[in-house]
């Protein structure tokens, strides 16, 4: 099998004024055709500036150097050193040779333009076809990645589409040119665990069908193992390690390999904490086994009075269509669903995007409207509370959201962020009073004073959503509703916050209900789940009684789509 890129030294480093960081410090690797490399690590390893300096895409002020970056081109048949390659060859080969996945689809397309015309537009370019053999070819590309309704799909505008169906159409885009080499950039990370398992089947045919090279980003270990043949484990801007995919999960050689693959939640016990890569810094590594807990801790509640309950709750959207929005009908979004939360329970709400989760969570905080039914908190009926008298309960219930960016604002430090919440509850009086408490809240998410100064972008994913943890916590509330909170961070820092969550929940005897579509994370968190589909509960049980014996035909099909370690 021929060898398609080889990369030899290559080292990036970003000049800041007189501050030089080096986010890549001489690493090489090969890929041959047919074959998927995985890079794996943390965020801030280096994973994807490897990836856009294949690309020729890191921008000023970053700097690349590589001895060698030698890509074999089947459609010019010669040898072309990347490294050296001019703007317009690089026009040629980026998009049709070497084509890339980002992570995040909705950002990677152009939301005034119709999925299908951005499609199109890269066949035009590429291949000098017209627009109308261009039509053709992306509706045949949009059912070769499955999207069903391929003609409609083609009119659709990103934001019309769901994760799973975006995602779907930039990999048509990357793979419209028919590339040689493949660069996926964390395609699955946020996505349910059924879109996910048919992304990763879809890119595993895709490259089955055409032979072609697949550079597969993800901190996912689970996922890595289902598609990669060898895997490079980034940290630091360095590879501390590679090997075939079998050696690196049976015999991991680094201790940050060791960490990584101990991070990830496991389904089949009850961990009291998670190890995090820190633990195997240490020459005698980390004793697991001395932080296995086999109680079912959903029979610590049986004698707990009811803190929430939901009755009967409905929440119906608008269905609009064309550009006058016109109605369309009705679409029940949450559909009667009945709940009940124990003082101090953590109450899983499980299902695949779509499914009503989030939605659930917001219409309990009065964050959406409700349709019908009815909310009681700590036996006080709040269905029908006007704002102005909701507001006094806005204390007791807080939200952390899936995106800690977002719910940021970027021209506010920290500090500041943190000290408008505690100054507008009157948590305490004065100045100097205020900061005390907001380095408290800091020191609480396991953050030093010296973050109150710094500003959203100067943080990474982690750092961000303790911010938002912190924040929520200024106003010691005694329910808790964590939507998606850790689903788009790597498995260590995952790990940690998860782990930050669960003390906190000890210390304070918080009420929460932790949403999310990764079920190893909701077996680690939660005392009891509620599986839901279409806006319905489809099946609520213990944590331990929904794994072992699921009821639902559903849950076992969500459970069946957790990618587990397969080697």
């Amino acid at each position: 099998m021929a060898q398609l890129l080889s990369v030899r030294n290559l080292s990036v480093n970003f000049h800041l004024h007189e501050l030089v960081i080096a986010a890549i410090k001489n690493i090489s690797f090969d890929i041959d055709y047919g074959q998927t490399l995985a890079i794996v690590g943390e965020s801030g390893s280096g994973k994807s500036v490897t990836a856009l300096s294949l690309m020729q895409l890191v921008q000023k002020p970053g700097l690349v150097r590589a001895d060698e970056i030698s890509f074999n081109s089947r459609k010019l048949n010669k040898i072309i050193n990347i490294s050296a390659a001019s703007d317009k060859e690089m026009d040629g080969i980026r998009g049709n040779e070497i084509a890339m996945i980002f992570q995040e689809p909705m950002s990677s397309l152009n939301p005034v333009i119709s999925c299908g015309k951005q499609v199109a537009e890269a066949l035009i370019l590429h291949n000098r076809i017209t627009a109308k053999e261009a039509k053709v070819q992306t509706i045949a590309l949009f059912e070769k990645v499955k999207l069903q309704q391929a003609d409609k799909i083609y009119d659709c505008y990103p934001h019309q589409l769901s994760g799973g169906q975006k995602q779907r159409v930039m990999i048509a885009m990357a793979i419209s040119c028919n590339p040689s080499l493949l660069i996926a950039d964390e395609p699955t990370t946020a996505l349910d665990v059924t879109t996910q398992k048919s992304i990763l089947q879809l890119l595993k045919d895709v490259q089955k069908e055409s032979g072609m090279g697949m550079i597969f980003i993800s901190h996912d270990l689970g996922v890595v193992s289902h598609i990669a043949d060898k895997i490079a484990v980034m940290r630091n801007g360095e590879i501390v390690e590679t090997n075939t995919k079998e050696n690196i999960f049976k015999s991991p050689q680094h201790y940050y390999t060791k960490g990584l693959l101990a991070c990830k939640p496991p389904l089949n016990v009850k961990l009291k904490r998670l190890p995090v890569v820190d633990d195997f810094l240490s020459s005698t590594g980390f004793d697991i086994a001395g932080n296995f807990t086999e109680e079912n801790s959903a029979n610590n509640f049986l004698n707990e009075n009811t803190f929430l309950q939901t009755e009967n709750l409905s929440v119906e959207f608008k269905r609009e269509k064309g550009i006058f929005r016109r109605s369309a009908g009705k679409f029940k979004a949450v559909d009667n669903v009945s709940l009940q939360i124990k003082k101090g329970e953590v109450l899983g709400i499980a299902g695949e995007s779509g499914s009503g989760k989030t939605t659930l969570g917001r219409a309990i905080l009065k964050l959406t409207p409700l349709t019908g039914g009815k909310i009681i908190f700590n036996g006080n009926d709040i269905t029908s509370l006007e704002e102005s008298s909701f507001r006094l309960l806005r204390k007791k219930m807080q939200i952390i959201f899936q995106d800690p960016y977002s719910s940021l604002n970027p021209k506010m430090t920290v500090g500041n962020a943190i000290e408008e919440v505690v100054s507008f509850h009157k948590i305490v009086s004065g100045k100097a009073e205020t900061r005390n408490e907001t380095i408290r809240l800091l020191k609480q998410v396991g953050l030093d004073e010296n973050y109150c100064n710094r500003y959203p972008h100067e943080l990474s994913g982690g750092q961000r959503q303790r911010i938002c943890i912190a924040r929520a916590l200024a106003v010691k509330p005694e329910f808790l509703v964590c939507d998606e909170c850790v689903s788009a961070l790597d498995v260590s820092v995952q790990a940690t916050i998860l782990n930050v969550l669960k003390e906190l929940k000890e210390e304070f005897n918080l009420t929460m209900l932790f949403i999310s579509h990764d079920l190893s994370v909701l077996s680690f968190m939660c005392d009891r789940i509620a599986v839901m589909k279409d806006g319905k509960i489809e099946e609520e049980n213990t944590t331990e009684e929904l794994f072992n014996n699921p009821q639902s035909s559903y849950t076992k099909q969500l459970l069946e789509a957790v990618l587990a370690v397969n080697v």
